[in-house]
């Protein structure tokens, strides 16, 4: 059972989510799981001028992802940040270049789910992680999202991510913050789901 998480990330806030949904998919038996990243479409002087350098040195390890990666999972789980309440451009410009599997219609049946990330509470997380749905529809996926039974994701005592439609993180103004640990436990608790899914409709072929 290969499930493959891919996703974009500037400062290091949406490689945390998809490092805690890795390490939740992991602890089904069977998920062999692997982390991508969508190429960088921003030149060098300007991931310098926003002061993502080093943390973009930091990530370095992290293959980049290809379409192939797609069509060889049986799930795969996106992190998509927000960029005005939409998904950014670095990966819609990856899912762009997905028409030819769309025609042969290799990820129908394939479980796709979705975390995002954006500056402020109210910044568009619900809507990026929805309009991305969208595309994975369009390829056939099963959407798996992130149910009430996290527990974390009713809590109101702190300001915090989540939604029904997936984990999410709220990143500052600046960057500054990092994922919580109630944010690092809805990823890990979808990471989980993704694979207890998948592991029942891959016995079922």
């Amino acid at each position: 059972m290969k499930i493959n998480i891919i996703f974009h990330s500037l400062y290091g806030h949406m490689a945390r989510m998809a490092e805690a949904a890795a390490e939740g998919a992991r602890q089904v038996p069977g998920a062999e799981v692997t982390l991508f990243r969508v190429p960088e479409t921003l030149p060098p002087d300007i991931i310098a001028a926003m002061g993502a350098s080093e943390a973009q040195k930091a990530m370095s390890h992290y293959p980049v992802a290809t379409v192939d990666n797609l069509s060889e999972a049986d799930a795969v789980i996106f992190g998509v940040p927000t960029r005005f309440g939409n998904m950014c451009a670095q990966m819609r410009s990856f899912l762009d270049a997905t028409g030819a599997i769309w025609a042969k219609g290799a990820l129908i049946g394939k479980v796709g789910s979705v975390m995002s990330s954006s500056a402020t509470q109210h910044g568009g997380q619900e809507s990026t992680i929805l309009t991305t749905h969208v595309t994975l529809l369009h390829h056939g996926m099963i959407l798996v999202g992130l149910p009430y039974s996290f527990a974390g994701q009713s809590r109101i005592d702190e300001v915090s991510g989540g939604s029904p439609y997936g984990a999410s993180t709220i990143t500052g103004p600046k960057g500054e913050r990092m994922p919580s640990r109630n944010e690092l436990d809805a990823a890990i608790f979808q990471g989980k789901r993704v694979a207890e899914i998948t592991a029942k409709l891959t016995a079922k072929k």
